[in-house]
């Protein structure tokens, strides 16, 4: 099986082909171009290098959030017209999941915290057992604090964008007890994201392109402040 997988949930835009045997492709920029440029053309350009076209991929991944809704939406919106355009299978896996799954080999608690703004971090606890990533609780957005009070007897791998905005905290908090990810597996990166889908489409999961939707986890600015003003609740 070949999958190709798209990463656009935070700065960093990531396409990758991965198969039964090996990572065939991967490129990745963190810079200050927009997803909405650079992801196509990266893919396009991805698949060119590999001499392949849609019609020897298997199948699309993306990245399901939390993260960035503006680069989630656009993320996905590419997987499912790759999918939908040559009929392939399609699985989003989450950006919180794939980070963690880069860690392989620790023996704690794996924590991605991504960025959330004031303070507050999109989050969730996982654990390698027998060679498999196990998640621990459900997908969250907490304050730092509250986080890191739920993880203060623990041995934690900290992993996402909000290491660098938090580090200082974690540090004072757990002390010897926080390792953090080296810097290429500190964000989601499209490979992990693919291997990790491999895995769960060999196990008979997919999502429908039709009725699947980002996992946000709380609503956005602006759908915040809109219902502030008027009452509506937009669920």
């Amino acid at each position: 099986m070949r999958v190709l997988s798209i990463e656009s949930s935070l700065s960093a835009a990531g396409a990758a082909v991965i198969n039964d045997n090996k990572l065939e492709a991967e490129i990745f920029l963190d810079y200050k171009l927009q997803h909405s440029v650079v992801l196509l053309p990266m893919i396009e350009n991805l698949l060119k290098m590999l001499e392949v076209t849609m019609d020897d991929i298997d199948a699309v991944a993306v990245s399901a959030g939390p993260g960035s809704f503006t680069g989630l939406r656009i993320g996905l919106a590419a997987a499912k017209g790759l999918a939908q355009g040559k009929d392939k299978d399609f699985i989003a896996v989450s950006s919180l999941d794939s980070i963690a799954f880069a860690q392989v080999g620790f023996d704690g608690i794996i924590c991605p915290i991504m960025d959330a703004l004031r303070d507050n971090v999109y989050t969730c606890n996982f654990r390698w057992e027998k060679g498999k990533l196990i998640r621990l609780c459900e997908y969250e957005a907490l304050h730092i604090n509250e986080l890191l009070e739920k993880l203060k007897d623990d041995k934690v791998m900290f992993c996402g964008d909000g290491v660098k905005i938090h580090e200082k905290i974690i540090k004072e908090t757990l002390k010897d007890r926080a390792y953090f990810a080296p810097l290429s597996t500190m964000m989601p990166r499209a490979a992990f994201l693919g291997e990790l889908a491999l895995l769960r489409l060999k196990d008979g999961e997919k999502q429908s392109i039709y009725t699947f939707s980002p996992i946000y986890i709380r609503k956005s600015q602006a759908e915040r402040e809109y219902e502030k003003r008027t009452g509506e609740n937009l669920e």
